[in-house]
């Protein structure tokens, strides 16, 4: 491919890691440090993950610049040289947000996830991406002017029929062509969508990985080689057997594969995915669970987890053979919702 800036070297398994917090919503340092060693056991390094540090699973949009800056410097000096590290890239004004991408860079990020623009009804609830496109290209084109590093969407956009909340096709593709540094495509769109969009991806005259997002359908995007990797806050609470279940897939192994699926993983996910609105709750909701962060909540205005939440994600990941806190520890939490 003549126009190929990056080829395939950043086709990972990339997990979103949310950012654990003290009782009173300072992040917690230790915590996340412990999370990204989690992250770098053999099980995962050698399957090709890596890491998105500061996504929208680690609330970027409500952490400061100061903040996402220590949180990249924390993932580098825990991961850095063992697997790749993306930093999402967010602020309201496009001169802040560049800022952040050169921050990103000068303590070590390998890459950076994009995150669109957000703020005025013109560059959210009501933005026609594919009419204009540059709303989106624009901020993406200064942050990687300042910062040449290469770059995963996460390609949010106001709802349509077709595409879900993500971007539709004739966007997506002008940003791939406008901006060569886009290496990876997150994939959260509806199915039909995101085998329209995956199919584009694949006709472009350079590669740009599909990275499936919604756990729900691996499966289904494994089956039809739409999976070149992924970007993932579901690495958090249940990496092990969607590790085991991709090694399945690509060793040809359809029974095993379809085994570790309906072993419970399915089910999980199912339950996780099935409400956009409550997807991030539910994520740090698993993560305590599985004992990786110390507590399951988010910063307001994001509401705390409701107690059937908290009971159904246990015994769904119980169910899937996945290791849980010891009940005492479980019950004190609990208790104060």
């Amino acid at each position: 491919m003549s126009n190929d800036k990056f080829g395939t070297k950043f086709d990972r398994l990339y997990v979103a890691v949310v950012t654990p917090y003290k009782e009173d919503y300072e992040v917690d340092e230790p915590a996340l440090r412990s999370l990204l060693q989690y992250f770098m056991q053999p099980k995962f390094v050698d399957a090709g993950g890596a890491i998105v540090i500061n996504p929208e699973a680690g609330e970027l949009f409500y952490l400061s610049r100061k903040e996402k800056r220590r949180n990249v410097e924390i993932a580098v000096e825990e991961c850095g040289g063992k697997v790749p590290i993306f930093a999402g890239v967010f602020d309201l004004r496009t001169e802040d947000s560049v800022k952040v991408a050169i921050d990103a860079k000068d303590v070590g990020a390998d890459g950076l996830f994009l995150m669109p623009p957000g703020g005025t009804i013109e560059v959210s609830s009501a933005w026609d991406s594919d009419k204009y496109p540059e709303v989106w290209i624009d901020m993406a084109k200064a942050q990687l002017q300042a910062a040449d590093l290469p770059a995963i969407t996460h390609p949010a956009a106001p709802y349509t029929l077709t595409f879900g909340p993500a971007l539709p096709l004739d966007a997506t593709l002008e940003m791939c062509r406008q901006i060569p540094n886009i290496i990876g495509w997150k994939m959260f769109q509806s199915y039909t969508g995101s085998r329209i969009i995956a199919r584009a991806l694949r006709a472009l005259d350079r590669h740009v990985a599909i990275l499936p997002a919604l756990a729900t359908l691996y499966h289904e995007n494994l089956a039809t080689g739409y999976f070149d990797g992924t970007v993932t806050g579901s690495f958090n609470y249940a990496m092990e057997p969607m590790i085991d279940h991709i090694n399945a897939w690509k060793r040809n192994d359809l029974d095993e594969a379809l085994r570790i699926w309906k072993s419970g993983l399915e089910d999980l996910h199912e339950y996780v995915y099935a409400e956009l609105a409550r997807l991030h709750v539910k994520y740090k909701i698993a993560s305590w669970i599985r004992g990786l962060i110390p507590l399951p909540f988010m910063r307001p205005p994001v509401p705390k987890p409701k107690k059937e939440e908290i009971l159904t994600i246990r015994g769904l990941l119980t169910n899937a053979g996945l290791s849980v806190i010891p009940e005492r520890e479980f019950n004190r939490v609990i208790a104060g919702l």
